[in-house]
């Protein structure tokens, strides 16, 4: 074949491709026209935007028509995960109202990154919300005497505090926060105020766009009953709520946040004083080695004070992270002897302690890998 045939053949075929992709722009179009419009009657019904059970059955029954044609079922998966998502949020322009009752709410650190999204979230079901930030705390009393939820999202170390100062709220104005730790908020607020009191953690950062498919923990303080409304608008924002009590909440905390962001931290400052160079790392490094590091640059992209007062607040991270540099150091002693068979039975019982999850996570990693490793490519061509 002559290459100027070569070359015809393979334009013909590219121009195929092109007209393909142009086809599954006007479908995309046309779909996200549709979830629109599902969003809308969500809306006026008052129904949940994110139904897992319609997404799993939506997904097992493309996976089964692409593997029948002799397409990759994963990769419609992917396909699809990813138009649902841009769907979700497409969707969510306007949320029924659950409790049209309320006539006022106030996000206290509302003009925050955290105290933003619920702002936003409340705005667009309709709530007439307001915002006290601390330039006008002198005027608070006025700001909080008429409302009927009260949110404190502030940072941590000053949530106890500004709990303590607020002014005398309605016998039914439900009084929640927002922090990271529990225990210690849930106390201040059940003290100040004697009407409904609920503790919340949303286990997201303040980059979500909202609480689609987001966890969102719930300790109970008083008055349940009362504060059921919030919940189910959460609920109907697409949250998965999690109930449990404060201790047990701030006790898992020092392992999911404090754990895993000192030891970030600790990495992040060995490196910079190390001084590799950060290029070469980047350069040599696998997908999953890039996405690790990833992870410990986006701790140093945000604000240090939010880390700092993470780690610092919760009562268990001083024992917690003492006993981990102890079995960090034994781990080196094993490193030092060359005792290989000792390590390789230690790996083995923790293996065994993460028990059919280790092997979940292989499987999603994998998943997450792929995507890294095209991002990675795309940014060296930029």
């Amino acid at each position: 074949m002559s290459s100027s045939s070569f070359d015809q053949q393979l334009d013909a075929l590219r121009s195929q491709i092109d007209e393909a992709d142009s086809e599954l722009v006007k479908l995309l179009q046309k779909r996200s026209s549709i979830t629109k419009q599902i969003g809308q009657l969500k809306s006026q019904h008052a129904l949940p935007i994110y139904v897992p059970e319609r997404e799993k059955a939506l997904i097992e029954a493309r996976r089964s028509e692409a593997e029948a044609a002799g397409v990759s079922g994963d990769l419609i998966e992917d396909i699809l995960r990813r138009m649902m998502r841009d769907s979700y949020h497409s969707q969510h322009a306007k949320y029924a109202c659950i409790n049209p009752q309320i006539n006022k709410v106030v996000v206290v650190g509302g003009a925050g990154a955290l105290g933003k999204v619920f702002v936003n979230l409340f705005s667009q079901s309709a709530y007439s919300v307001s915002v006290l930030e601390k330039e006008d705390w002198e005027h608070a009393h006025l700001h909080l005497k008429d409302a009927d939820l009260v949110i404190i999202a502030v940072p941590i170390n000053i949530t106890c505090d500004i709990i303590a100062a607020l002014p005398l709220l309605k016998p039914d104005c439900i009084l929640a926060d927002v922090t990271s730790i529990k225990n210690a908020p849930l106390q201040a607020m059940l003290e100040v105020h004697k009407g409904p009191v609920v503790g919340l953690h949303p286990m997201f950062g303040p980059d979500a766009p909202g609480m689609i498919k987001q966890v969102v923990v719930v300790c109970q303080g008083r008055g349940e009953a009362q504060y059921k409304w919030l919940l189910e608008q959460m609920q109907l924002w697409g949250a998965s709520l999690y109930h449990t009590n404060a201790e047990t909440h701030d006790h898992a905390m020092a392992y999911i946040q404090v754990m895993r962001h000192f030891s970030t931290f600790v990495y992040g400052r060995h490196l910079q004083q190390e001084n590799p160079q950060l290029q070469e790392l980047i350069a040599f490094s696998s997908p999953i080695y890039r996405l690790e590091l990833a992870m410990v640059g986006r701790l140093f992209a945000q604000a240090p004070e939010l880390y700092a007062d993470i780690i610092f607040s919760n009562q268990d991270s001083v024992a917690l992270l003492k006993r981990f540099s102890s079995r960090f150091a034994q781990a080196i002693e094993l490193l030092e002897k060359g005792d290989k068979s000792a390590f390789m039975e230690q790996f083995n019982q923790a293996a065994e302690w993460f028990g059919d999850y280790a092997q979940l996570c292989l499987n999603d990693s994998k998943k997450m890998l792929l995507k890294a490793d095209d991002s990675h490519l795309l940014r060296q061509l930029d």
